[in-house]
């Protein structure tokens, strides 16, 4: 039986790359139905999307539609899936209060299925504190969520707020309406984040890890029906829904929170940004700086735990472990290195280097190596991407 989307459009300049959208599900025999706000209408007409989606284009609460009786409510009936995209602040602000008085937010209020919302707007908007609180809420309501990209804008600065690719949205369409259960009853450990290593009462060394790549793991692992324990160091990204969160800050800390939970784990995958040093001496107080301009700091370091080699010491039969080698250079050599070492099934390289890859970036560009030699080179994708092939290659296994 054929899916129905819903397609909500928001008055966002990104408006008019939802025709590609639009027309990729219909190529699909997905059904389409197109919800404009008025905003959406004076950046794409209402038309084009009538011909992409070959069904009425509705925009209007209050208008008599041929279709629908009561319009708000046989549409919500009808969907498998309401994505709005692109969805501005205000929409989501709205959605956020409980507010329908627009067909849109009136349709999306009685929907009762899954609801995806792609943001897109201008990044000081985007990080508002009251924007990013309404995300929270939404989802916490239950409401999926994609995270904006990062680059130039309409509005001619650099930033977090484009639209993702249409190819990303339709994945997270693919995986909505279709969704994979190939990891239910299994559960799967993954650290993310960075570890920090205190210097004094207020200050640590810590490195560029966000935790991205970790969250998406989890939160693919939940949506494939794993049971996920996320260990994570410092991170300031949103908790995904359904994980058992175990928050540490150091390497020692997550060594030892891991080893804890190995025995009850079928997947451990290390995606963290584990810190190599620690300090010698960690100070009592602040260290204070004074007012010679020749004042000199000399820190003393020393290793911290190599978690996946501990965890590989203790690795139990069938127990599967996943390890990542984020590397400048011999990036092929170096991670071979790491998946004998460590006991791993398969490594995810990267070189940190390339552009579009490796800390901070909503993409990443990786080749997986397994421990009998075979290599395989994935293109530039997002991280939510990297994570699905990430667990289908962990599904193999099994």
């Amino acid at each position: 039986m054929a899916k129905t989307v819903g397609i909500g459009i928001t008055g966002g300049i990104a408006s008019y790359k939802i025709a590609d959208l639009v027309s990729r599900l219909k190529k699909n025999n997905i059904d389409v139905i197109v919800m404009m706000t008025e905003g959406a209408t004076k950046f794409i007409t209402p038309l084009t999307m009538k011909t992409l989606s070959g069904r009425e284009v509705l925009t209007d609460l209050w208008s008599e539609s041929v279709e629908y009786k009561v319009q708000h409510i046989a549409v919500a009936e009808q969907l498998d899936l309401l994505v709005v995209a692109p969805a501005t602040a205000n929409f989501i602000g709205k959605v956020a209060a409980g507010i329908a008085d627009d067909l849109l937010t009136t349709i999306t209020v009685a929907n009762t299925a899954p609801v995806l919302i792609v943001p897109s707007m201008n990044s000081d908007m985007f990080k508002n504190p009251i924007v990013q609180d309404n995300i929270k809420k939404l989802t916490s309501y239950g409401f999926k969520f994609m995270e904006p990209e990062v680059g130039e804008l309409a509005c001619g600065v650099s930033g977090k707020g484009r639209l993702p690719e249409i190819d990303e949205i339709y994945s997270h369409i693919d995986k909505l309406l279709y969704p994979k259960k190939d990891l239910a009853g299994k559960r799967i450990m993954v650290n993310a984040g960075t570890t920090c290593e205190d210097i004094d009462p207020v200050r640590f060394i810590a490195n560029r890890g966000t935790g991205k790549m970790g969250y998406s793991i989890a939160h693919e692992a939940v949506d494939r029906g794993a049971d996920v324990i996320l260990v994570s160091g410092k991170s300031s990204l949103q908790l995904p829904t359904g994980v058992k969160y175990v928050q540490v800050w150091s390497a020692e800390e997550m060594c030892e929170v891991m080893l804890k939970y190995q025995p009850a784990c079928d997947v451990i995958i290390g995606a963290a940004a584990v810190g190599d040093f620690k300090i010698a001496s960690i100070a009592e107080q602040k260290i204070k700086k004074t007012d010679d301009p020749e004042q000199k700091l000399v820190l003393e370091l020393v290793g911290t735990p190599d978690i996946l080699k501990e965890l590989g010491k203790h690795k139990q039969d069938k127990q599967i472990t996943v390890g990542f080698a984020a590397e400048t250079e011999n990036i092929i050599e170096n991670a071979n290195k790491k998946l004998k070492s460590k006991n791993l099934d398969f490594i995810v390289a990267n070189d940190v280097t390339q552009e579009g890859a490796g800390f901070a970036t909503d993409t990443n560009i990786v080749t997986f190596i397994s421990r009998n030699g075979d290599m395989q080179s994935l293109p530039k994708m997002g991280k939510n991407e990297v994570a699905a092939a990430i667990l289908d290659k962990v599904a193999e296994l099994f």
